[in-house]
């Protein structure tokens, strides 16, 4: 038996012999099922996989009370679960969010616990509850989760939001006229304060996102999209004789909005604004195969490299040169830009343990402290803002490992 299987603590071992018990099945040929055994297996497993998530969202919150975070520096329950989950970010925020949002509303928990309910079905509960007002009535809250549990049965997570979007109008349609009356009574400052860009990288390198803009904000954005798509020379004929904007002619318009933005109005981002760093030997750039690569982490094909260097300033890879001082001493405080590319080059981003912050968005740090007489030289870290926290944090130590990477450690 496995030193896990023998601990004394009830859920650690029912853990263990759900596993176990697993284990014996691992390779039980199903080729014999039926029909109604295969939908039976599967609802099994669905209802499986409900009360796990559910009893590891109670251990989630277990670690958050212990302060398990902490030990390793880490800014959340999200990237702590992350971190040691070995799983990526976002998933580790939607785990965090469902043990906190179950802790909230002990209807779904239950529900989600005994099988009731599958995970992104809680999931959409969670958040439809979260959208309700701050002051309603704890009563017709009670009702709004109860009703929501009980259609969950005929309707899928998608479904339930948009249940749950109107649910006030099924449990309680006099709250819900003075909710909306509310919500249109917001002013335009509260709309703006609500505007929201979430921006993600997906598996195949590309990079997707969505936006929540205010009426007017989103007014000027699509008729800027639309004008730059040209609708009314490249796009298919409506059926009122407009010509409207496909979605392959807006996303082009958007990508060259970005990419045609004028630098100079962008602030520095760690001491660089956009300057394109082409990682590539000069020969390479001119005629080769090699990638090139962005100081925000992507990779560009040779190709793009080069018609971008027709336009953007082109700084090499081989640094130090007469033009170039990497090594400032004490004559200032802040990195240079020429050794943020440096940094770039050598260091690739933040440095610290389970941190995977690009350079763009990094912050130099002195190893030896300027207020105690160090120097701005070319051995600067690359650290995001919250591993650059941690290094003058006294709560913490922190040490280079034969990797180049930091690794902090909550002192006992």
């Amino acid at each position: 038996m496995t030193a896990v299987a023998q601990h004394p603590h009830r859920v650690i071992a029912a853990l263990a012999a759900a596993r176990g018990a697993l284990a014996e099945v691992q390779d039980a040929p199903v080729w014999s099922m039926a029909g109604p055994e295969v939908t039976v297996a599967l609802a099994e497993a669905d209802a499986l996989e409900a009360q796990a998530a559910a009893l590891r969202s109670r251990v989630l919150r277990q670690a958050k009370t212990l302060d398990l975070p902490g030990d390793i520096g880490a800014r959340s329950v999200a990237a702590w679960d992350a971190r040691t989950s070995r799983v990526n970010r976002r998933t580790g925020h939607r785990r965090a969010y469902l043990a906190e949002g179950l802790e909230a509303h002990s209807l779904t928990d239950t529900a989600l616990s005994g099988g009731v309910l599958k995970v992104e079905q809680a999931e959409a509960i969670l958040r439809s509850l979260d959208k309700l007002p701050a002051d309603l009535d704890p009563e017709l809250a009670t009702k709004a989760e109860t009703f929501l549990i009980e259609h969950a049965a005929g309707h899928d997570a998608q479904a339930l939001t948009a249940l749950g979007q109107a649910v006030l109008e099924y449990v309680a349609p006099e709250v819900a006229d003075a909710h909306l009356a509310k919500q249109l009574a917001r002013s335009a400052a509260e709309d703006e304060e609500a505007n929201r860009l979430y921006v993600w990288d997906t598996r195949d390198g590309r990079v997707r996102g969505k936006f929540d803009l205010d009426g007017y904000s989103g007014a000027c954005f699509k008729k800027a999209m639309f004008a730059l798509s040209s609708p009314k020379h490249r796009a298919a004929q409506g059926p009122l004789g407009e010509r409207k904007p496909t979605a392959e002619r807006l996303g082009e318009a958007f990508a060259e909005f970005v990419r045609r933005y004028p630098t100079q109005k962008l602030p520095d981002a760690g001491g660089l604004n956009a300057t394109v760093v082409v990682l590539l030997p000069y020969e390479t750039l001119m005629d080769g195969l090699k990638a090139a690569k962005l100081d925000t982490g992507e990779l560009m094909s040779p190709g793009l490299a080069r018609r971008i260097a027709c336009e953007a300033g082109i700084v090499p890879a081989v640094l130090g040169g007469p033009s170039e001082v990497l090594d400032l001493g004490r004559s200032r405080r802040l990195h240079s830009k020429a050794q943020r590319i440096v940094a770039t080059i050598e260091q690739g981003g933040c440095i610290a343990e389970g941190h995977d912050c690009p350079p763009a968005f990094t912050q130099m740090h002195h190893p030896d402290a300027w207020s105690e007489g160090g120097e701005t030289n070319r051995d600067g870290w690359m650290l995001c803002p919250p591993a650059h926290r941690l290094v003058h944090d006294p709560r913490y130590t922190h040490q280079r490992l034969p990797n180049g990477r930091i690794r902090f450690t909550r002192r006992t």
